[in-house]
Protein backbone atom coordinates (compact mmCIF):
# COMPACT_ATOMS: atom_id res chain seq x y z
CA UNK A 1 0.00 0.00 0.00
CA UNK A 2 1.46 3.38 -0.93
CA UNK A 3 2.18 5.91 1.77
CA UNK A 4 -0.47 8.64 1.91
CA UNK A 5 0.48 12.28 2.17
CA UNK A 6 -1.36 12.73 5.51
CA UNK A 7 1.62 11.02 7.15
CA UNK A 8 4.08 13.61 5.80
CA UNK A 9 5.02 16.61 7.98
CA UNK A 10 2.90 19.72 7.50
CA UNK A 11 6.01 21.65 6.47
CA UNK A 12 6.57 19.46 3.40
CA UNK A 13 7.52 21.83 0.56
CA UNK A 14 5.81 19.67 -2.08
CA UNK A 15 2.42 20.30 -3.68
CA UNK A 16 -0.68 20.51 -1.54
CA UNK A 17 -1.32 17.19 0.14
CA UNK A 18 -5.04 17.66 -0.39
CA UNK A 19 -6.04 19.01 -3.79
CA UNK A 20 -9.36 20.72 -4.28
CA UNK A 21 -12.04 18.22 -5.33
CA UNK A 22 -13.14 18.53 -8.95
CA UNK A 23 -10.10 20.40 -10.32
CA UNK A 24 -7.14 19.12 -8.28
CA UNK A 25 -4.46 20.65 -10.54
CA UNK A 26 -6.20 23.72 -11.98
CA UNK A 27 -3.47 26.06 -10.69
CA UNK A 28 -0.91 24.15 -12.71
CA UNK A 29 -2.51 25.31 -15.97
CA UNK A 30 -0.66 28.62 -15.58
CA UNK A 31 2.77 27.01 -14.95
CA UNK A 32 5.52 28.10 -17.37
CA UNK A 33 6.83 24.51 -17.30
CA UNK A 34 5.15 21.32 -18.53
CA UNK A 35 3.25 19.58 -15.71
CA UNK A 36 1.46 16.24 -15.70
CA UNK A 37 -0.02 13.82 -13.19
CA UNK A 38 -0.15 10.02 -13.40
CA UNK A 39 -2.08 7.39 -11.48
CA UNK A 40 -0.59 4.35 -9.77
CA UNK A 41 -0.56 2.48 -13.09
CA UNK A 42 1.49 5.22 -14.76
CA UNK A 43 -1.38 6.52 -16.94
CA UNK A 44 -1.60 10.25 -17.60
CA UNK A 45 -4.57 11.82 -15.74
CA UNK A 46 -3.69 15.50 -16.09
CA UNK A 47 -1.50 17.71 -18.27
CA UNK A 48 -1.22 21.47 -18.57
CA UNK A 49 -1.19 23.53 -21.81
CA UNK A 50 2.60 23.98 -21.64
CA UNK A 51 3.10 20.23 -21.82
CA UNK A 52 0.96 20.08 -24.97
CA UNK A 53 3.03 22.75 -26.71
CA UNK A 54 6.36 21.33 -25.55
CA UNK A 55 5.74 17.71 -26.54
CA UNK A 56 3.53 18.39 -29.58
CA UNK A 57 0.54 16.33 -28.46
CA UNK A 58 -3.02 17.43 -27.84
CA UNK A 59 -4.69 16.86 -24.50
CA UNK A 60 -6.94 14.13 -25.91
CA UNK A 61 -3.95 12.27 -27.39
CA UNK A 62 -2.27 11.98 -23.99
CA UNK A 63 -5.02 11.51 -21.39
CA UNK A 64 -5.17 7.87 -20.34
CA UNK A 65 -1.92 6.98 -22.13
CA UNK A 66 1.10 5.45 -20.32
CA UNK A 67 3.56 8.16 -19.33
CA UNK A 68 6.24 6.28 -21.29
CA UNK A 69 4.75 7.83 -24.44
CA UNK A 70 6.84 10.88 -23.50
CA UNK A 71 10.04 8.88 -22.95
CA UNK A 72 12.64 7.80 -25.57
CA UNK A 73 12.25 4.09 -26.46
CA UNK A 74 15.82 3.30 -25.38
CA UNK A 75 15.09 4.14 -21.71
CA UNK A 76 11.48 3.01 -21.34
CA UNK A 77 12.40 -0.08 -19.31
CA UNK A 78 14.62 1.92 -16.96
CA UNK A 79 11.97 4.64 -16.63
CA UNK A 80 9.32 2.08 -15.69
CA UNK A 81 11.66 0.65 -13.05
CA UNK A 82 12.26 4.11 -11.57
CA UNK A 83 8.53 4.80 -11.55
CA UNK A 84 7.94 1.58 -9.63
CA UNK A 85 10.68 2.57 -7.19
CA UNK A 86 9.04 5.95 -6.59
CA UNK A 87 5.67 4.32 -5.92
CA UNK A 88 7.32 2.11 -3.30
CA UNK A 89 8.98 5.13 -1.63
CA UNK A 90 6.95 8.24 -2.57
CA UNK A 91 9.26 11.04 -1.44
CA UNK A 92 9.15 14.49 -3.07
CA UNK A 93 12.16 15.32 -5.23
CA UNK A 94 12.48 19.11 -5.60
CA UNK A 95 13.61 20.51 -8.97
CA UNK A 96 17.40 20.82 -9.12
CA UNK A 97 18.02 17.46 -7.45
CA UNK A 98 15.98 15.50 -9.98
CA UNK A 99 17.28 13.21 -12.67
CA UNK A 100 18.80 14.43 -15.91
CA UNK A 101 16.68 12.64 -18.51
CA UNK A 102 15.38 13.03 -22.04
CA UNK A 103 11.87 13.67 -23.28
CA UNK A 104 10.46 12.55 -26.62
CA UNK A 105 8.16 14.75 -28.69
CA UNK A 106 5.35 13.47 -30.89
CA UNK A 107 7.59 13.83 -33.96
CA UNK A 108 10.16 11.51 -32.36
CA UNK A 109 12.74 14.19 -31.56
CA UNK A 110 14.39 14.05 -28.15
CA UNK A 111 15.48 16.85 -25.82
CA UNK A 112 17.12 16.98 -22.38
CA UNK A 113 14.86 17.52 -19.38
CA UNK A 114 14.93 17.63 -15.60
CA UNK A 115 12.00 16.20 -13.70
CA UNK A 116 10.81 16.78 -10.15
CA UNK A 117 8.27 14.40 -8.66
CA UNK A 118 5.88 14.62 -5.72
CA UNK A 119 3.17 12.25 -4.41
CA UNK A 120 -0.31 13.86 -4.21
CA UNK A 121 -3.63 12.59 -2.86
CA UNK A 122 -6.62 13.41 -5.05
CA UNK A 123 -10.33 12.50 -4.90
CA UNK A 124 -9.52 9.93 -7.62
CA UNK A 125 -6.80 8.32 -5.52
CA UNK A 126 -3.02 8.77 -5.10
CA UNK A 127 -1.23 10.30 -8.06
CA UNK A 128 2.27 11.47 -8.91
CA UNK A 129 2.73 15.09 -9.97
CA UNK A 130 5.67 15.65 -12.33
CA UNK A 131 7.13 19.01 -13.31
CA UNK A 132 9.25 18.89 -16.46
CA UNK A 133 11.94 21.48 -17.23
CA UNK A 134 13.35 21.72 -20.76
CA UNK A 135 17.10 22.23 -20.20
CA UNK A 136 18.13 22.37 -23.88
CA UNK A 137 19.49 25.91 -23.57
CA UNK A 138 21.47 25.02 -20.46
CA UNK A 139 22.89 21.92 -22.12
CA UNK A 140 24.00 23.98 -25.11
CA UNK A 141 25.81 26.38 -22.78
CA UNK A 142 27.39 23.48 -20.88
CA UNK A 143 28.53 21.86 -24.12
CA UNK A 144 30.12 25.13 -25.25
CA UNK A 145 31.96 25.31 -21.93
CA UNK A 146 33.06 21.68 -22.18
CA UNK A 147 34.28 22.28 -25.73
CA UNK A 148 36.36 25.22 -24.54
CA UNK A 149 37.80 23.06 -21.75
CA UNK A 150 38.57 20.28 -24.25
CA UNK A 151 40.41 22.70 -26.49
CA UNK A 152 42.44 23.88 -23.50
CA UNK A 153 43.21 20.27 -22.59
CA UNK A 154 44.17 19.46 -26.18
CA UNK A 155 46.57 22.40 -26.20
CA UNK A 156 48.16 21.19 -22.98
CA UNK A 157 48.21 17.64 -24.36
CA UNK A 158 49.94 18.72 -27.57
CA UNK A 159 52.52 20.73 -25.65
CA UNK A 160 53.22 17.86 -23.28
CA UNK A 161 53.53 15.32 -26.08
CA UNK A 162 55.89 17.56 -28.03
CA UNK A 163 58.07 18.15 -24.96
CA UNK A 164 58.31 14.51 -23.89
CA UNK A 165 58.71 13.03 -27.35
CA UNK A 166 61.29 15.63 -28.37
CA UNK A 167 63.38 14.59 -25.38
CA UNK A 168 63.03 10.92 -26.31
CA UNK A 169 63.79 11.52 -29.99
CA UNK A 170 66.78 13.69 -29.08
CA UNK A 171 68.25 10.80 -27.08
CA UNK A 172 67.53 8.20 -29.79
CA UNK A 173 68.91 10.40 -32.56
CA UNK A 174 72.01 11.32 -30.54
CA UNK A 175 72.96 7.76 -29.63
CA UNK A 176 72.23 6.57 -33.19
CA UNK A 177 74.57 9.24 -34.58
CA UNK A 178 77.31 8.18 -32.17
CA UNK A 179 76.86 4.57 -33.22
CA UNK A 180 76.90 5.51 -36.91
CA UNK A 181 80.17 7.42 -36.43
CA UNK A 182 81.77 4.44 -34.69
CA UNK A 183 80.68 2.09 -37.50
CA UNK A 184 81.88 4.37 -40.32
CA UNK A 185 84.53 2.66 -42.54
CA UNK A 186 87.33 5.04 -41.52
CA UNK A 187 86.73 4.47 -37.79
CA UNK A 188 85.59 0.87 -37.76
CA UNK A 189 89.03 -0.45 -36.85
CA UNK A 190 88.95 1.57 -33.62
CA UNK A 191 85.41 0.47 -32.72
CA UNK A 192 84.90 -0.15 -29.01
CA UNK A 193 82.29 -2.96 -28.83
CA UNK A 194 81.40 -2.16 -25.23
CA UNK A 195 80.73 1.49 -26.02
CA UNK A 196 78.70 0.52 -29.09
CA UNK A 197 76.65 -1.85 -26.95
CA UNK A 198 76.01 0.92 -24.39
CA UNK A 199 74.76 3.19 -27.18
CA UNK A 200 72.40 0.51 -28.43
CA UNK A 201 71.12 -0.10 -24.90
CA UNK A 202 70.54 3.63 -24.42
CA UNK A 203 68.47 3.70 -27.63
CA UNK A 204 66.42 0.79 -26.30
CA UNK A 205 65.78 2.59 -23.00
CA UNK A 206 64.65 5.76 -24.80
CA UNK A 207 62.39 3.77 -27.13
CA UNK A 208 60.85 1.97 -24.14
CA UNK A 209 60.13 5.33 -22.53
CA UNK A 210 58.39 6.47 -25.73
CA UNK A 211 56.34 3.27 -25.79
CA UNK A 212 55.28 3.83 -22.17
CA UNK A 213 54.24 7.39 -22.96
CA UNK A 214 52.19 6.18 -25.94
CA UNK A 215 50.50 3.50 -23.80
CA UNK A 216 49.52 6.16 -21.25
CA UNK A 217 48.06 8.37 -23.95
CA UNK A 218 46.07 5.48 -25.41
CA UNK A 219 44.77 4.56 -21.95
CA UNK A 220 43.67 8.16 -21.43
CA UNK A 221 41.87 8.21 -24.78
CA UNK A 222 40.37 4.74 -24.19
CA UNK A 223 41.81 3.54 -27.52
CA UNK A 224 44.25 1.02 -26.05
CA UNK A 225 43.79 -2.62 -26.93
CA UNK A 226 43.85 -4.39 -23.57
CA UNK A 227 43.63 -7.96 -22.39
CA UNK A 228 40.98 -7.81 -19.66
CA UNK A 229 40.68 -10.70 -17.26
CA UNK A 230 38.57 -11.55 -14.26
CA UNK A 231 40.55 -10.72 -11.12
CA UNK A 232 39.89 -11.13 -7.43
CA UNK A 233 40.53 -7.51 -6.48
CA UNK A 234 42.08 -8.34 -3.10
CA UNK A 235 44.46 -10.89 -4.60
CA UNK A 236 45.43 -8.47 -7.37
CA UNK A 237 46.21 -5.76 -4.80
CA UNK A 238 48.32 -8.18 -2.76
CA UNK A 239 50.40 -8.93 -5.87
CA UNK A 240 51.28 -5.23 -6.29
CA UNK A 241 51.74 -4.40 -2.59
CA UNK A 242 55.38 -5.59 -2.31
CA UNK A 243 56.32 -3.33 -5.22
CA UNK A 244 54.63 -0.29 -3.66
CA UNK A 245 56.46 -0.40 -0.32
CA UNK A 246 59.96 0.40 -1.63
CA UNK A 247 58.44 2.83 -4.15
CA UNK A 248 56.89 5.14 -1.54
CA UNK A 249 59.92 5.33 0.76
CA UNK A 250 60.64 4.56 4.39
CA UNK A 251 59.14 7.77 5.83
CA UNK A 252 55.65 6.85 4.59
CA UNK A 253 53.49 4.18 6.19
CA UNK A 254 51.45 1.91 3.92
CA UNK A 255 48.23 0.55 5.43
CA UNK A 256 46.26 -2.07 3.50
CA UNK A 257 42.71 -2.92 4.58
CA UNK A 258 41.05 -5.44 2.28
CA UNK A 259 37.43 -6.38 2.89
CA UNK A 260 36.38 -9.99 2.35
CA UNK A 261 33.24 -8.52 0.74
CA UNK A 262 35.30 -7.23 -2.20
CA UNK A 263 34.70 -9.47 -5.17
CA UNK A 264 35.86 -9.88 -8.72
CA UNK A 265 36.39 -7.24 -11.39
CA UNK A 266 37.21 -7.38 -15.09
CA UNK A 267 40.34 -5.38 -15.91
CA UNK A 268 43.83 -6.09 -17.22
CA UNK A 269 46.20 -6.92 -14.36
CA UNK A 270 48.81 -4.60 -15.85
CA UNK A 271 46.34 -1.72 -15.90
CA UNK A 272 45.36 -2.31 -12.28
CA UNK A 273 49.06 -2.31 -11.39
CA UNK A 274 49.42 0.96 -13.29
CA UNK A 275 46.53 2.55 -11.39
CA UNK A 276 47.95 1.59 -8.01
CA UNK A 277 51.47 2.75 -8.88
CA UNK A 278 50.17 6.07 -10.25
CA UNK A 279 48.07 6.76 -7.17
CA UNK A 280 50.78 5.64 -4.75
CA UNK A 281 53.41 7.84 -6.40
CA UNK A 282 51.07 10.84 -6.38
CA UNK A 283 50.29 10.23 -2.71
CA UNK A 284 54.01 9.94 -1.91
CA UNK A 285 54.76 13.22 -3.67
CA UNK A 286 51.96 14.91 -1.73
CA UNK A 287 53.68 13.96 1.57
CA UNK A 288 57.33 15.12 1.34
CA UNK A 289 57.60 15.06 5.16
CA UNK A 290 56.03 11.64 5.53
CA UNK A 291 52.53 10.40 6.24
CA UNK A 292 50.22 7.47 5.59
CA UNK A 293 48.88 5.88 2.42
CA UNK A 294 45.84 3.69 2.94
CA UNK A 295 44.58 1.17 0.39
CA UNK A 296 41.11 -0.25 1.00
CA UNK A 297 38.68 -2.48 -0.87
CA UNK A 298 35.02 -3.30 -0.47
CA UNK A 299 31.69 -3.69 -2.22
CA UNK A 300 28.85 -1.23 -2.74
CA UNK A 301 25.37 -1.07 -4.20
CA UNK A 302 24.99 2.22 -6.07
CA UNK A 303 21.29 3.04 -6.23
CA UNK A 304 19.16 5.24 -8.48
CA UNK A 305 19.69 8.25 -6.22
CA UNK A 306 23.47 8.00 -6.57
CA UNK A 307 23.18 7.49 -10.32
CA UNK A 308 20.96 10.57 -10.57
CA UNK A 309 23.74 12.72 -9.10
CA UNK A 310 26.56 10.98 -11.03
CA UNK A 311 25.25 10.75 -14.58
CA UNK A 312 28.12 8.61 -15.87
CA UNK A 313 27.41 5.86 -13.33
CA UNK A 314 24.60 3.35 -13.93
CA UNK A 315 23.07 1.89 -10.76
CA UNK A 316 24.20 -1.58 -9.81
CA UNK A 317 26.65 -3.67 -7.80
CA UNK A 318 30.25 -2.49 -7.65
CA UNK A 319 33.59 -3.43 -6.14
CA UNK A 320 35.59 -0.44 -4.99
CA UNK A 321 39.25 0.37 -4.47
CA UNK A 322 40.23 3.38 -2.36
CA UNK A 323 43.68 4.97 -2.17
CA UNK A 324 43.95 7.75 0.44
CA UNK A 325 46.79 9.88 1.77
CA UNK A 326 47.39 12.40 4.55
CA UNK A 327 49.15 14.87 2.28
CA UNK A 328 48.63 18.53 1.53
CA UNK A 329 45.39 17.96 -0.40
CA UNK A 330 43.97 19.89 -3.35
CA UNK A 331 42.06 23.11 -3.74
CA UNK A 332 38.98 23.39 -5.96
CA UNK A 333 40.89 24.48 -9.06
CA UNK A 334 43.35 21.59 -8.80
CA UNK A 335 40.53 19.10 -8.30
CA UNK A 336 38.72 20.45 -11.37
CA UNK A 337 41.80 19.86 -13.57
CA UNK A 338 43.23 16.78 -11.82
CA UNK A 339 42.31 14.27 -14.54
CA UNK A 340 43.37 16.40 -17.50
CA UNK A 341 46.40 15.15 -19.44
CA UNK A 342 49.71 16.90 -18.68
CA UNK A 343 48.16 18.95 -15.89
CA UNK A 344 50.49 18.73 -12.90
CA UNK A 345 51.35 20.75 -9.80
CA UNK A 346 54.70 19.00 -9.43
CA UNK A 347 58.01 20.69 -10.07
CA UNK A 348 59.46 20.68 -13.58
CA UNK A 349 60.85 17.24 -14.41
CA UNK A 350 59.11 15.46 -11.51
CA UNK A 351 55.93 14.44 -13.28
CA UNK A 352 54.40 14.22 -16.75
CA UNK A 353 50.85 15.00 -15.66
CA UNK A 354 49.60 11.75 -17.23
CA UNK A 355 49.17 9.59 -14.13
CA UNK A 356 45.62 10.60 -13.18
CA UNK A 357 44.57 11.06 -16.81
CA UNK A 358 45.70 7.48 -17.46
CA UNK A 359 43.84 6.24 -14.37
CA UNK A 360 40.66 7.97 -15.55
CA UNK A 361 40.98 6.47 -19.03
CA UNK A 362 41.54 2.97 -17.68
CA UNK A 363 38.49 3.21 -15.42
CA UNK A 364 36.30 4.44 -18.27
CA UNK A 365 37.58 1.63 -20.48
CA UNK A 366 36.77 -0.90 -17.74
CA UNK A 367 33.22 0.46 -17.43
CA UNK A 368 34.03 1.91 -14.02
CA UNK A 369 33.97 5.24 -12.25
CA UNK A 370 36.51 7.24 -10.27
CA UNK A 371 35.63 9.82 -7.63
CA UNK A 372 38.05 12.26 -5.99
CA UNK A 373 37.70 13.66 -2.48
CA UNK A 374 40.29 16.17 -1.33
CA UNK A 375 40.65 19.12 1.04
CA UNK A 376 43.70 21.37 1.46
CA UNK A 377 45.68 20.38 4.53
CA UNK A 378 43.75 17.15 5.08
CA UNK A 379 44.67 14.87 2.21
CA UNK A 380 43.17 13.17 -0.83
CA UNK A 381 41.14 10.04 -1.42
CA UNK A 382 40.56 8.39 -4.79
CA UNK A 383 37.63 5.99 -4.84
CA UNK A 384 37.45 3.70 -7.87
CA UNK A 385 34.28 1.71 -8.61
CA UNK A 386 34.52 -1.39 -10.84
CA UNK A 387 31.38 -3.23 -12.00
CA UNK A 388 31.14 -6.40 -9.95
CA UNK A 389 31.67 -9.65 -11.88
CA UNK A 390 29.62 -12.53 -10.50
CA UNK A 391 30.54 -15.12 -13.09
CA UNK A 392 33.69 -16.13 -14.95
CA UNK A 393 34.59 -14.27 -18.14
CA UNK A 394 36.98 -15.36 -20.90
CA UNK A 395 40.55 -14.14 -20.84
CA UNK A 396 41.13 -12.20 -24.04
CA UNK A 397 44.22 -12.61 -26.19
CA UNK A 398 46.01 -15.19 -24.04
CA UNK A 399 49.49 -16.20 -25.20
CA UNK A 400 51.80 -19.00 -24.12
CA UNK A 401 55.53 -18.96 -23.56
CA UNK A 402 57.25 -21.53 -25.76
CA UNK A 403 60.73 -22.14 -27.05
CA UNK A 404 61.86 -19.69 -29.76
CA UNK A 405 65.12 -21.40 -30.74
CA UNK A 406 65.62 -22.73 -34.27
CA UNK A 407 62.33 -21.52 -35.68
CA UNK A 408 61.10 -23.58 -38.63
CA UNK A 409 58.31 -22.98 -41.06
CA UNK A 410 57.07 -20.39 -43.53
CA UNK A 411 55.63 -17.03 -42.47
CA UNK A 412 53.97 -14.14 -44.23
CA UNK A 413 54.53 -10.66 -42.77
CA UNK A 414 51.97 -8.04 -43.81
CA UNK A 415 52.88 -4.47 -42.81
CA UNK A 416 52.30 -1.22 -44.71
CA UNK A 417 55.13 0.64 -42.93
CA UNK A 418 58.28 -0.37 -44.80
CA UNK A 419 60.74 0.14 -41.92
CA UNK A 420 58.60 -1.94 -39.55
CA UNK A 421 58.13 -4.62 -42.23
CA UNK A 422 61.86 -4.87 -42.87
CA UNK A 423 62.72 -5.01 -39.16
CA UNK A 424 60.09 -7.67 -38.41
CA UNK A 425 61.25 -9.74 -41.38
CA UNK A 426 64.87 -9.53 -40.23
CA UNK A 427 64.00 -10.66 -36.68
CA UNK A 428 62.04 -13.66 -37.97
CA UNK A 429 64.62 -14.70 -40.57
CA UNK A 430 67.40 -14.58 -37.97
CA UNK A 431 65.31 -16.98 -35.89
CA UNK A 432 65.28 -19.47 -38.79
CA UNK A 433 61.90 -18.82 -40.45
CA UNK A 434 61.32 -18.46 -44.18
CA UNK A 435 59.52 -15.13 -44.52
CA UNK A 436 57.44 -13.59 -47.31
CA UNK A 437 57.07 -9.85 -46.60
CA UNK A 438 54.23 -7.93 -48.31
CA UNK A 439 52.87 -4.41 -47.96
CA UNK A 440 49.09 -4.88 -47.74
CA UNK A 441 46.21 -7.34 -47.63
CA UNK A 442 45.56 -7.40 -51.37
CA UNK A 443 49.19 -8.25 -52.11
CA UNK A 444 49.11 -10.89 -49.37
CA UNK A 445 46.13 -12.73 -50.89
CA UNK A 446 47.69 -12.63 -54.34
CA UNK A 447 51.00 -13.95 -53.00
CA UNK A 448 49.26 -16.77 -51.15
CA UNK A 449 47.72 -17.97 -54.41
CA UNK A 450 51.15 -18.02 -56.06
CA UNK A 451 52.84 -20.06 -53.31
CA UNK A 452 53.06 -23.81 -53.75
CA UNK A 453 52.12 -24.47 -50.12
CA UNK A 454 50.19 -22.42 -47.54
CA UNK A 455 52.17 -20.44 -45.01
CA UNK A 456 52.34 -21.74 -41.46
CA UNK A 457 51.71 -18.39 -39.75
CA UNK A 458 50.31 -15.05 -40.89
CA UNK A 459 51.86 -12.09 -39.04
CA UNK A 460 49.85 -8.98 -39.88
CA UNK A 461 49.37 -5.41 -38.78
CA UNK A 462 45.76 -4.66 -37.77
CA UNK A 463 45.25 -1.11 -39.09
CA UNK A 464 46.29 -0.79 -42.75
CA UNK A 465 45.00 1.14 -45.78
CA UNK A 466 42.37 -0.75 -47.74
CA UNK A 467 41.94 -4.19 -46.25
CA UNK A 468 42.42 -4.39 -42.49
CA UNK A 469 44.48 -7.10 -40.83
CA UNK A 470 41.27 -8.48 -39.30
CA UNK A 471 39.60 -8.93 -42.69
CA UNK A 472 42.78 -10.43 -44.15
CA UNK A 473 43.14 -12.89 -41.29
CA UNK A 474 39.51 -13.96 -41.67
CA UNK A 475 39.99 -14.71 -45.37
CA UNK A 476 43.21 -16.62 -44.67
CA UNK A 477 41.57 -18.69 -41.91
CA UNK A 478 38.55 -19.40 -44.11
CA UNK A 479 40.90 -20.70 -46.81
CA UNK A 480 43.45 -22.37 -44.49
CA UNK A 481 41.66 -23.17 -41.18
CA UNK A 482 44.82 -24.59 -39.57
CA UNK A 483 46.94 -21.48 -40.21
CA UNK A 484 48.35 -19.61 -37.24
CA UNK A 485 47.67 -15.87 -36.96
CA UNK A 486 49.54 -13.17 -35.03
CA UNK A 487 47.96 -9.70 -35.00
CA UNK A 488 50.09 -6.64 -34.27
CA UNK A 489 48.95 -3.09 -33.54
CA UNK A 490 49.83 -0.11 -31.42
CA UNK A 491 46.46 1.53 -32.02
CA UNK A 492 43.01 0.33 -32.91
CA UNK A 493 39.58 1.92 -33.04
CA UNK A 494 37.18 0.87 -30.30
CA UNK A 495 34.87 -0.60 -32.94
CA UNK A 496 37.52 -2.96 -34.33
CA UNK A 497 36.47 -6.53 -33.62
CA UNK A 498 39.65 -8.36 -32.61
CA UNK A 499 37.55 -11.12 -31.07
CA UNK A 500 36.64 -12.30 -34.57
CA UNK A 501 40.20 -13.61 -34.93
CA UNK A 502 41.14 -14.26 -31.31
CA UNK A 503 38.15 -16.61 -30.96
CA UNK A 504 39.63 -18.66 -33.81
CA UNK A 505 43.00 -19.04 -32.10
CA UNK A 506 44.67 -15.81 -33.19
CA UNK A 507 47.16 -14.07 -30.91
CA UNK A 508 47.26 -10.31 -30.39
CA UNK A 509 50.37 -8.32 -29.44
CA UNK A 510 50.59 -4.58 -28.74
CA UNK A 511 53.28 -2.63 -30.60
CA UNK A 512 56.08 -2.04 -29.93
CA UNK A 513 56.76 -5.73 -29.43
CA UNK A 514 60.05 -7.01 -27.95
CA UNK A 515 61.66 -9.56 -30.27
CA UNK A 516 61.40 -12.39 -27.75
CA UNK A 517 57.64 -11.82 -27.34
CA UNK A 518 57.13 -11.75 -31.12
CA UNK A 519 59.08 -14.99 -31.55
CA UNK A 520 57.18 -16.65 -28.71
CA UNK A 521 53.85 -15.65 -30.27
CA UNK A 522 54.87 -16.94 -33.71
CA UNK A 523 56.09 -20.22 -32.21
CA UNK A 524 52.82 -20.58 -30.31
CA UNK A 525 50.79 -19.87 -33.46
CA UNK A 526 52.86 -22.41 -35.41
CA UNK A 527 52.32 -24.98 -32.67
CA UNK A 528 48.56 -24.42 -32.98
CA UNK A 529 48.81 -25.16 -36.72
CA UNK A 530 50.77 -28.36 -36.10
CA UNK A 531 48.20 -29.50 -33.52
CA UNK A 532 45.34 -28.78 -35.95
CA UNK A 533 47.06 -30.65 -38.77
CA UNK A 534 47.66 -33.64 -36.48
CA UNK A 535 43.98 -33.73 -35.45
CA UNK A 536 42.86 -33.60 -39.05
Amino acid sequence: MEERSESRPAADPGPSARATPGEPFALMDASPNPVLATDVAGRIRYLNPKLESTFGYTRDELLGQPVEILVPPSVIARHASRRAGFRAHPVARPAGIGMDLAGRRKDGSEFPVEISLAPVDTPDGPQVLATVVDISARKRAENQLLQAQRLESIGRLAGGIAHDFNNVLFAIKGYAELLAEDLAPDRRSALDPDEALRNVQAITVAATRAATLTAQLLAFSRQQVVQPEVLELNAAIEVVEPMLRPLIGENIQLVVRLSPEAGRVRVAQGQLDQILVNLAVNARDAMPDGGTITIESGSAELDEAYAAQHLDVPPGRYVYLVVSDTGHGMDVETRDHAFEPFYTTKEQGKGTGLGLATTYGIMQQAGGHVWLYSEPGIGSSFKLYFPRIDGPAPVLHATRTVSTEDGTGTLMVVEDESSVREMTTMVLRRAGYAVHPVADGTEALQRLQELEAPVDVLVTDVVMPGMSGIDLAEQVLDRYPAAGVVLLSGYTAETLDLERIVSRGGIFLSKPVPSDELLAAVASAAERRDAGAHRS
